[in-house]
């Protein structure tokens, strides 16, 4: 599909190098060496998509008091400490005290193994990257601070601490994305729905985002702007991102109509600019008021804008659920998707489970051309129209809820499992055979056990030790069920 994102996914990450000043004098040559191995480490470091910003190398404590300074100033999301040498731990403390960004140490060894035949002092220190980090951490664990990682391998061809490195990468996007976002909330919660209920201030604290509170109005004074040329236009792209088959088996189910395609294209472009005019980082809505009135016509022809948002970066999530929509934010700015679901009927003979929901859906994950279906009625919710209907890519998947404890704290409930390829029900809504170990049932038990929210953000791949790196530097409860 051809939908370009609306949101870019960057991170400011800051990197300095660490030594010991007294060595310089000692061994000509080596400086030098070591800030070459730092460039090296840089383009690593690069290739993740991340502005890097370079303080250079901190080798006396005078130096570490200038440039925490600078870092504090430098609008950073995570901070590299690169152990190119041994370095004193005073070097280290005042950034570590100071900086209040998370801090990663990465110890990466130039070298395979020393050249023990013509080793000397000088080509211990080049190597000496880990010397130093048991000290840092020691003073970490007496400053009462937190360093969240510690990146061990080769400067060369190490495919495994460059995979952790741009794991890191990904997390300082996360992180970043958070700054000034904006999740907005529209309508109210689905009554009844206790787990749903979240304090705006309380997303505000735990996340360092703002909630403005909306109305559909805010979506009606744009939508009566939209041109017959703009509904034509994209319309016609609506019909390239998506199949319209013919109904199957389900009765509330149509082949899509050429009224809900006109509602839904009309929707999408406004979507588009109410989304623009209140510079929105997603949305949770949901709406239930006089039936028939335009406000009910125009939220219930959301779901395919909302769709294309999705993919373009912007978290749109119905049933008014803010938890969630953070979830699939969460999940996007990692790549791999974040599409609304909760869990659907089993299949003991297969041993799998279904995980689906209706409403908008993350699609740039939808296995092949995602479907739309005229809906005669939206089960449980008022109106009707066009729906969306895909299941995701075969492979791992992972799952994030946001749930909240009995003092009021978030918690992220996270889980791995596997989508396969099968005949899901022709509905009209998104569905995904879901496989979990050790057994589905004991799985899904665990699950609920963790005291979960019925809603969880569905993305492609196995990433449950990123989000608990995520959890643990927003100081969020984070329990991933095995």
């Amino acid at each position: 599909m051809n939908i370009e994102r609306i949101a870019k996914s960057t991170a400011r990450v800051g990197v300095f190098g660490v030594g010991f000043d007294a060595y310089w004098p000692q061994f000509e040559g080596l400086l030098p060496r070591l800030l070459e191995f730092h460039e090296d480490f840089k383009a690593i470091v690069a290739e993740n998509g991340v502005e890097i910003v370079d303080f250079g190398m901190v080798d006396n404590n005078a130096k570490a008091y200038e440039v925490v300074e600078k870092m504090k100033g430098a609008r950073l999301d995570l901070l590299m400490c690169n152990m190119l040498t041994y370095a004193t731990s005073c070097i280290f403390a005042p950034i570590l005290r100071d900086a209040n960004i998370p801090i990663v140490l990465i110890a990466l060894q130039p070298r395979d193994r020393m050249d023990y035949t013509n080793a000397s002092t000088r080509q211990q220190l080049e190597n000496d990257n880990i010397c130093a980090v048991p000290e840092f951490m020691c003073v970490a664990a007496r400053y009462g601070k937190k360093i969240h990682d510690v990146v061990m391998g080769k400067l060369y061809n190490d495919p495994e601490a460059f995979a952790e490195i741009a794991d890191w990468c990904a997390i300082a996007k996360v992180l970043n994305g958070f700054k000034g976002a904006r999740f907005a909330l529209m309508g109210h919660v689905l009554e009844s729905m206790y787990d749903m209920h979240a304090d705006p201030t309380a997303i505000s604290s735990a996340f360092g985002v703002h909630v403005p509170l909306l109305e559909v109005d805010d979506v009606l004074k744009v939508y009566d702007e939209v041109t017959e040329g703009e509904v034509k236009e994209r319309g016609e792209f609506i019909l390239s991102c998506f199949d319209t088959p013919d109904p199957v088996s389900d009765p509330l189910t149509m082949k899509l109509t050429d009224s809900d395609l006109y509602k839904a294209a009309k929707a999408s472009v406004a979507l588009d600019r109410f989304v623009q005019k209140h510079n929105l980082t997603g949305l949770a809505y949901y709406y239930n008021g006089r039936p028939g009135s335009e406000h009910e016509a125009v939220v219930s022809s959301f779901i395919v804008g909302n769709s294309l948002l999705n993919a373009q970066g912007i978290p749109m999530c119905g049933e008014f659920d803010i938890k969630t929509c953070v979830a699939m934010y969460i999940m996007d700015r990692l790549g791999i998707g974040g599409s609304f679901a909760e869990f659907h009927p089993f299949d003991f003979v297969e041993d799998f489970i279904f995980v689906g929901h209706d409403g908008p859906h993350h699609i740039a994950i939808a296995d092949g051309k995602p479907v739309l279906r005229s809906l005669r009625k939206y089960h449980g919710k008022p109106g009707s129209g066009a729906s969306v209907e895909f299941r995701i890519k075969e492979g791992p998947i992972t799952m994030l809820g946001i749930t909240q404890t009995a003092d009021g704290r978030f918690k992220f409930v996270v889980g791995e499992g596997e989508s396969r390829k099968g005949p899901i029900p022709p509905t009209g809504n998104t569905n995904t055979r879901g496989f979990f170990q050790p057994s589905t049932k004991e799985f899904i038990k665990k699950w609920v056990m963790a005291g979960p929210t019925h809603h969880y953000a569905l993305g492609v791949g196995h990433r449950a030790e990123t989000i608990r790196r995520i959890a643990e530097v927003l100081g969020i409860e984070c329990r991933i069920v095995r």
